[in-house]
């Protein structure tokens, strides 16, 4: 991701922990809704309407600026090992997801059979595997992105094949808060290609939505977990029917 998406993606954060729209940047660049939405879209913000919209935020430039290079310093991908340690442990492996998900420790304490001891112990070892870091007042600093990528074929991956992707779908999926589509068609490599793209922007708008949330009380906020997939793949059931090239 270059320099302005980040700087851009933290701004819409800035926007909705505020509680501003399009239309509020609309009305401070005296610009049309629209106008606004292709400047995102586009990524061709000016630096002087920039700082309109900073302004309105009450933030500086720098501000974001540097908020922005903290998101973008978080780990991508963990190694072997770290995956294999945290998938050894269930009790670090539950504290992880808590910390991903900005629980604080009274959170994780009050909600799981785990004490204040245990709970510790774990981000402790966390940070460690420089995973978090444990601050003082025990604030939890995550980095590592919450969405990092994991290992094909690695520690991670396998616990997920084994262990919680059948839990996962372990559903008729009928509730207002769950869906579940399945698509198949024939597309190019480059229309492959746009919806792998518009897949990691989903992404980013499930973290930075998680992020903004997270200020929400605890009680008001549900577990939930996003499943997207998309593989070159055709059902194996038809194999015999395949003609052989």
């Amino acid at each position: 991701m270059g320099e302005t998406s980040k700087i851009l993606n933290t701004l819409k954060l800035n926007l909705k922990a505020q509680g501003k729209t399009y239309i509020d940047v609309a009305n401070a660049l005296k610009l049309s809704e629209a106008s606004v939405k292709r400047l995102f879209a586009e990524e061709s913000f000016s630096l002087s309407r920039l700082d309109v919209v900073c302004n309105m935020l009450n933030i500086k430039i720098t501000d974001l600026v540097l908020q922005a290079n903290e998101e973008s310093q978080r780990i991508d991908q963990l190694t072997e090992e770290q995956e294999r340690k945290i998938t050894e442990d269930t009790i670090l492996l539950l504290v992880l997801v808590c910390a991903f998900n900005h629980w604080t420790i009274k959170d994780m304490t009050e909600y799981y059979t785990i004490n204040e001891s245990q709970c510790i112990t774990k981000l402790l070892q966390l940070d460690r595997l420089g995973l978090i870091e444990l601050l003082p007042s025990d604030k939890i600093k995550l980095l590592i992105s919450p969405n990092f990528k994991w290992i094909d074929g690695g520690p991670i991956q396998r616990f997920f094949k084994n262990t919680i992707g059948s839990e996962f779908f372990n559903t008729d999926f009928k509730d207002n808060d769950q869906c579940l589509h399945v698509l198949n068609g024939m597309l190019t490599s480059e229309s492959a290609a746009i919806l792998q793209k518009k897949f990691y922007n989903l992404v980013q708008e499930f973290e930075s939505l998680n992020q903004l949330d997270s200020s929400i009380d605890f009680d008001k906020r549900n577990g939930t977990t996003f499943v997207l997939a998309m593989r070159n793949w055709e059902y194996g059931f038809f194999n015999h029917l395949r003609r052989q090239r």
